[in-house]
């Protein structure tokens, strides 16, 4: 084994996992003239999840990398969105999506997490994903990073990057505290109608009764919709197959107000190989003096900031961080010119601009998990006195938490 690390070649960058944050970090390190190496340990791209709620924040960071106007072209721009009480099937809020916020207008679409994968992919040079490369640990040699992969194989990199997900060995590695157990589940579908859906592009949130559920067109035939309770004793069984947890979710909304077009949507909807997942996210705390990176590792995406999904912003962050992370590591690279992977001086431009991404993306991080997990526990939440006082008063403020988290501009690759 010595023998093998003393005479592989060390990659410049390598990048764990084929991800949005992983699939981000290697666009803009190309657009910056920065060759990477993504293993990812599926054998083809992943796409579990089905959509994702896709901000005015992530299309900065798609343009950013040069894809954001092919994804506008597949999914619709949303309306509006209407909050209605699960308990009386009251809207509780309706929001004109289309004003204009602090940076300019709203921008929401729900996008296919399969096309955007697919686009990213497509942008960069043949050969840079590498599949079926599962990393298993991680050792040192100097500066290097030496990789054991699932198949035996060894792997030198130069620089690491952790977008491998809320399981990351990267991030156990860097000593980052494991992701907590919200104590709320998640079911997600998605429903084809090839003849098309006929419904408005509008986001609809049902919230309170003790689960929250939500359904957006993607385009004109693709509806996505997400569902998040807390399981009970009498829950457990529920997702041994599809059917029966289509079945789960039927029932939990039909003991309560959603109209029966929502009913049908469910019904028509494949539920994918991932039933439903338990929900986890890394506690703010945390993450305030937590090694986001160290020497010539860091981390990204959900590898980072796993959270709950009620924000609507894991996908979004995640770009953010690619482009933010290919920014700062593609400048520090050019400073430091031929020494760039080489000797000290090259060594400590490249820690130099890790760090620089970790300090602008700490505090973001923090306060996008600890705003996502307080939003879902208030819409879930089936207590009379948090149910009055979020039907009445609280939605607006909630919605309007929403959009500040949006309201974020990751800059380009150049400033």
């Amino acid at each position: 084994m010595q023998q093998q690390r003393e005479t592989t070649n060390a990659e410049d960058v390598v990048i764990v996992g084929a991800g949005l944050a992983g699939l981000a970090t290697a666009l803009g390190l190309h657009r910056k003239g920065v060759r990477s190496l993504v293993l990812e340990s599926s054998p083809t791209l992943r796409a579990s999840g089905f959509a994702f709620t896709t901000w005015k924040n992530a299309f900065r960071a798609l343009d950013a990398l040069g894809v954001g106007d092919k994804i506008r072209k597949q999914h619709l721009l949303t309306q509006a969105l209407r909050v209605m009480s699960s308990s009386t099937g009251e809207i509780a809020k309706e929001v004109d999506l289309t004003h204009q916020g602090k940076r300019g207008p709203l921008e929401i679409r729900c996008v296919r997490r399969d096309l955007l994968l697919r686009t990213l992919e497509e942008q960069l040079p043949k050969g840079t994903v590498r599949y079926d490369s599962r990393i298993v640990s991680i050792e040192e040699d100097g500066n290097i990073k030496i990789l054991q992969l699932a198949d035996g194989s060894l792997l030198r990199a130069k620089v690491l990057i952790g977008c491998d997900g809320i399981n990351s060995v990267v991030a156990k590695w860097l000593g980052l505290a494991k992701p907590s157990y919200s104590g709320r589940s998640a079911a997600r579908g998605f429903a084809h109608y090839p003849d098309g859906h006929g419904l408005e592009p509008k986001w609809l949130q049902f919230v309170g009764h003790g689960f929250k559920f939500g359904m957006m067109p993607c385009n004109e035939t693709d509806i996505y919709w997400f569902f998040t309770w807390s399981p009970s004793e009498h829950d457990k069984g529920v997702d041994d197959s599809a059917a029966s947890m289509k079945q789960f979710v039927l029932d939990k909304l039909r003991g309560s107000k959603v109209p029966e077009e929502t009913l049908a949507v469910v019904e028509k909807s494949d539920m994918g190989d991932v039933l439903s997942a338990p929900l986890r996210f890394r506690r703010p705390l945390s993450l305030i003096a937590a090694s986001i990176s160290k020497g010539n590792a860091c981390v990204a995406g959900d590898a980072l900031h796993p959270m709950t999904p009620d924000l609507g912003q894991g996908g979004c962050s995640a770009l953010e961080d690619g482009v933010i992370l290919a920014r700062c590591l593609g400048e520090a690279l050019a400073a430091a010119g031929k020494d760039a992977m080489g000797g000290s001086a090259g060594s400590q431009r490249v820690e130099s601009g890790l760090r620089e991404y970790a300090r602008i993306r700490r505090w973001r991080s923090v306060e996008l998990v600890a705003t996502a997990y307080t939003l879902g526990i208030i819409q879930q939440s089936d207590n009379a006195i948090i149910s009055i006082l979020r039907d009445k008063f609280l939605s607006g403020v909630l919605a309007g938490r929403l959009f500040k988290m949006a309201d974020y501009d990751c800059g380009s690759l150049s400033n």
